[in-house]
């Protein structure tokens, strides 16, 4: 029958999906407009956008969370859809691994790997069965898990691993990928581009959605743009710039440029000399001066966040001192930091830094209750609200009403709370534990831009930082911490980028 035979040769030849004019409005506001978008069989392909610029719903249409407005195409694999559902689309071999994973913590890697063909029926689950299907999944991306551990015992790279095989295992051919290396290593984020191009040359679609740019252009070989609901267009990664693909991003210009001075001179705010906590660093010694940045890299595990907890009062050190304003300290807890000028803003920002449940105005008076509060105890609401309406114009935070939930706020804007919280209490030093985690790139830049304004106003400044060029365009000296040591001090004016990536990477 040549027509079949025609049509059959035209499905093989054609794209993993095919999505045109996709629309979708929540409440009125258009999270997609007309949005085409377009995956290869085998590709490795970028979506890149700001938060809110419609990347997370064009995924949940293409899975079948969402359903797009009449008048869309969708095509899957060269077979037409008109409507789409979650099973269809799994059925069409359609996987998405979210930031979180969405495993099984306490069940065994091999039961989270074949958990599809767990559900469904009654009947006798037959490990056998289990461990075989597990063993050719990992199999085909190359690499080794211990089947019968618990995954909750594993690292998150390797949690990771186990999720990319689940989808494998469900025969998945096409495999959405949400910000996979924003808690990696650069050697676990290696290790998983490594599988990302197994996958790629097996001839299993990868869209990788990632803030971070370097690696996303790394390993893909085409870039989708969305802002603001809207396609921007679809660009060739060879020859594609960080800095070309930001300003798709954002419709803005950035000019990246070293913005280090010279603090020698200016008085040590906090300051710690051979500190030492066992297990965690050995022999610290640092000094953070007033209107200066400091940048402290290193891999995860360095002890980066281990010493600023010390510094903050959450731990003790077993030896060494600490110094703020040149007076010994001593901190019993976080309060003692915080009376004494120290603020800490936690890497976490999700679990640690919000109360996700409560309004952005308790959330940024939560560290000011007393100074709010009358005599008796009680909140005086004219003072909440004075100090709400300062903290949201002094960080430009957009906000719809100030009892709204701050889960309702994007990355960017979440964060400006968090730092704004803190500088409510007017401290002398402030630790920013990885600041930008989460955040998109035109967020980020408002953050540095904060930073900076913060150290020109006299508050000295500790910027942890999982990225080497954050901190290199963005602080006034860089230290390289390793193994719990600091073992290089760094001048972004003396030192090209390149090596000082090679020195916290090699």
């Amino acid at each position: 029958m040549p027509v079949a035979e025609h049509d059959e040769s035209a499905a093989d030849a054609a794209p993993a999906i095919r999505f045109d004019r996709v629309s979708v409005t929540f409440g009125g506001v258009r999270a997609l407009d007309g949005v085409s978008f377009e995956v290869d069989r085998g590709e490795v392909h970028c979506l890149a956008g700001e938060n809110g610029s419609g990347k997370s719903t064009l995924i949940k249409v293409v899975a079948g969370v969402y359903r797009p407005e009449p008048g869309a195409h969708m095509e899957y694999f060269g077979r037409p859809e008109t409507t789409v559902t979650p099973q269809l689309a799994r059925r069409r071999g359609v996987a998405v691994i979210w930031q979180d994973l969405a495993l099984f913590p306490e069940m065994t890697v091999a039961e989270n790997i074949a958990f599809d063909h767990l559900v469904g029926g009654m009947r006798l689950v037959e490990h056998g069965a289990i461990r075989k299907i597990a063993e050719s999944a990992l199999a085909r991306l190359g690499v080794d898990l211990d089947l019968g551990a618990r995954l909750n015992k594993l690292p998150i790279a390797r949690r990771q691993l186990a999720a990319i095989a689940r989808a494998l295992a469900s025969d998945a051919k096409l495999i959405f990928m949400d910000e996979p290396t924003a808690s990696l290593t650069q050697a676990e984020t290696d290790m998983l581009l490594d599988v990302v191009r197994t996958l790629s040359a097996s001839g299993v679609a990868i869209v990788f959605v990632s803030h971070r740019l370097a690696e996303v252009l790394e390993v893909s070989s085409r870039a989708t743009v969305l802002r603001d609901g809207r396609l921007v267009g679809v660009f060739e990664a060879a020859g594609l710039s960080q800095t070309r693909l930001t300003e798709l991003m954002t419709g803005k210009q950035f000019d990246q440029r070293i913005s280090a001075r010279s603090f020698a001179a200016a008085p040590a705010v906090l300051s710690v000399e051979d500190l030492s906590r066992h297990g965690e660093y050995e022999g610290v010694n640092l000094a953070l001066r007033a209107g200066e940045v400091v940048g402290l890299v290193g891999l995860i595990g360095a002890g980066r966040t281990e010493l600023a907890h010390t510094l903050f009062g959450m731990t003790r050190p077993d030896r060494g001192a600490i110094r703020l304003n040149g007076r010994n300290i001593a901190f019993r807890n976080n309060r003692d930091a915080i009376a004494a000028g120290v603020a800490y803003v936690s890497e976490d920002r999700l679990a640690l830094g919000l109360v996700q449940q409560q309004s952005i105005a308790d959330n940024l008076v939560i560290t000011r209750l007393r100074a709010i509060s009358n005599a008796a105890g009680a909140i005086s609401r004219a003072k909440k609200a004075a100090a709400v309406a300062k903290g949201v114009t002094d960080l430009a935070i957009k906000i719809g009403r100030p009892a709204d939930a701050v889960s309702t706020l994007s990355g960017g804007n979440q964060q400006r709370v968090v730092l704004a919280k803190w500088l409510a209490t007017s401290p002398k030093a402030l630790i920013l534990d990885c600041p930008t985690v989460g955040v998109d790139v035109g967020a980020r830049d408002g953050i540095y831009r904060i930073i900076r304004r913060l150290a020109e106003s006299g508050i000295a400044i500790l910027l942890i930082s999982d990225e080497v060029s954050e901190a290199f365009f963005n602080a006034d000296r860089v230290l390289h911490m390793a193994a719990g040591r600091i073992v290089g001090d760094y001048d972004p004016r003396s030192v090209s980028l390149a090596d000082l990536e090679s020195a916290v990477y090699a």
